[in-house]
């Protein structure tokens, strides 16, 4: 069993930055990929990006790519999301998952991740 509590959210204006906390603990945390999923009213969730367990290598959505990124510490068992550049079409509640047995052409798929957390508001105002 993992559980995932995210932190960080909240409200920023436009252009600004929001660094994004997801502690996990439970089962091991190295042993899984981590990612971060968004859902904003009226649209579906979607991803956002995902770490590999190595933490070598991250996978980004097109309209996050150059602006977000991705990280994790194992010392501390927590995956951070970096925010910049933050446009009003971010907002939307952020969602951490943790995915025990992807592969590449799943990652982008909630349904294939093992463990959720809660989700944080992030808003940002124009």
């Amino acid at each position: 069993q993992v559980q995932l509590v995210e932190s960080g959210g909240g409200l920023v204006q436009a252009g600004g930055s929001l660094r994004l906390s997801c502690a996990a603990s439970g089962r091991t945390f190295n042993s899984g990929a981590m990612g971060w999923f968004r859902h904003a009213p009226g649209e579906e969730r979607k991803f956002v990006a995902v770490i590999r367990r190595s933490g070598d290598h991250a996978y980004y959505a097109d309209s996050v790519k150059g602006r977000f990124t991705i990280s994790r510490d194992g010392a501390k068992n927590t995956v951070y999301l970096q925010m910049n550049s933050l446009k009003p079409e971010d907002t939307a509640v952020y969602y951490c998952a943790a995915g025990f047995s992807l592969i590449l052409s799943s990652i982008r798929t909630p349904s294939q991740y093992d463990h959720w957390g809660q989700g944080t508001q992030v808003t940002v105002s124009s």
